[in-house]
């Protein structure tokens, strides 16, 4: 276990010399905003090593000089929290990167798979995951936690060859190219508070009730970043909808509602929800933002729709490429009501090649959908 700058210094000077180290980490944020780094693990071919980041005098700074070394490929699974961490205490996104989750759906292993079940199908090992919900925090760690997270990157050394071999072979290389630009954009790990109404499912049918809603949420954001709690211990969702709704402008009015707490009203909480609450009205009625309103599909858009998901199925059996990478249900939508001009990824690049173009011409009528020898196939039309 690295415990001193030191070490980790020597360790990362090793780990640059290699052509991809396996990267993972082991959080809580259960209690907090922000997720509290607890372990570090990192692996090449011949280093292994763990990362105590709660030892008191370790600088993580020869870890985010290695996470921007150009030179090494830096291999996680399901980046995105991991991702986060680093942006967060390092201001540093791992580059050059690769998700061996999403190279996995691009070889057919499905949506999203779990990491102990792309181990076993790709290699002879086996994940133990007792360990996996512990408590990090605790130290000493035991040794069941301490094999458990090694394991977690020196298995990932051996998926990432497959994968990587896997992707050459079928000349899909550069198939991840979109997604791990999402990855790779610091915007994807710091919403800013603005824009955290986003993050809800609309349920306001008024412009002043989504301003509301765009104060509430942002007020509720920037406190939960700085007292770094959870965004619903701070107010939930279901509370931010009623306040949005009923729009209190005084204590009396705000203690009323179903959703607050007795006495909460009265906090500086409180005075900060009445506040937001009085910025939205302060908004001319001319400047609210109008309410978004799921579009009006064209009659036929459902049928399409339905005929644009077994299309999807058979790509997916023939391409061996999770579905989830090619086309969302709601792309299917834009696409069935809007044809060429729907602007959705399955129209460009490698996803047009395979997917796109087939359903342009389905939706043209140039092809059809028949079922014989008991599959469904899709058959160009004469003319």
């Amino acid at each position: 276990m690295i415990t001193t700058t030191a070490a980790l210094t020597e360790a990362c000077e090793r780990l640059a010399r290699a052509s991809f180290v396996t990267v993972d980490t082991e959080f809580i944020r259960e209690t907090t905003f922000w997720p509290e780094l607890c372990l570090l693990q990192m692996a090449s071919d011949d280093l292994a090593v763990l990362v105590d980041p709660i030892a008191g005098d370790l600088d993580l700074t020869p870890f985010f000089a290695l996470m921007a070394d150009p030179d090494v490929v830096k291999v996680f699974h399901a980046a995105r929290q991991d991702l986060e961490i680093v942006w967060k205490l390092g201001e540093v996104i791992p580059a050059p990167l690769f998700d061996t989750q999403i190279a996995a759906m691009v070889c057919g292993f499905g949506d999203s798979i779990a990491y102990d079940q792309l181990v076993a199908r790709t290699t002879d090992g086996q994940i133990d995951k007792t360990s996996r919900f512990t408590d990090w925090r605790r130290r000493p760690l035991t040794q069941e936690q301490l094999d458990y997270a090694l394991a977690d990157v020196t298995h990932l050394r051996d998926v990432y060859r497959f994968l990587l071999s896997e992707l050459e072979r079928r000349g899909r290389d550069t198939w991840l190219a979109e997604e791990m630009a999402v990855l790779s954009d610091p915007a994807t790990y710091d919403l800013h508070p603005d824009d955290a109404w986003r993050r809800l499912k609309m349920r306001v049918r008024k412009p002043i009730e989504l301003q509301a809603l765009k104060e509430l949420a942002a007020w509720r954001e920037r406190e939960a970043r700085e007292t770094n709690r959870p965004r619903g211990r701070i107010l939930k969702d279901d509370a931010l909808f009623e306040i949005a709704q009923q729009q209190p402008r005084d204590e009396e009015a705000l203690s009323r509602l179903r959703t607050i707490p007795k006495g909460f009203e009265r906090s500086q909480a409180g005075r900060g929800i009445l506040a937001a609450i009085s910025r939205a009205h302060a908004v001319p009625k001319a400047e609210l933002p109008p309410v978004p309103r799921p579009p009006q599909l064209p009659e036929g858009t459902a049928a399409a729709v339905d005929f644009l998901k077994v299309l999807l199925r058979i790509i997916v059996e023939e391409e061996g490429v999770a579905a989830k990478m090619i086309a969302s249900g709601d792309d299917l939508e834009r696409l069935a009501a809007k044809g060429e001009e729907a602007d959705i990824p399955a129209l460009s690049g490698w996803r047009r090649e395979i997917f796109g173009q087939r359903a342009l011409q389905l939706l043209e009528g140039r092809t059809a959908l028949v079922f014989r020898d008991r599959k469904v196939e899709l058959v160009d039309l004469p003319g």
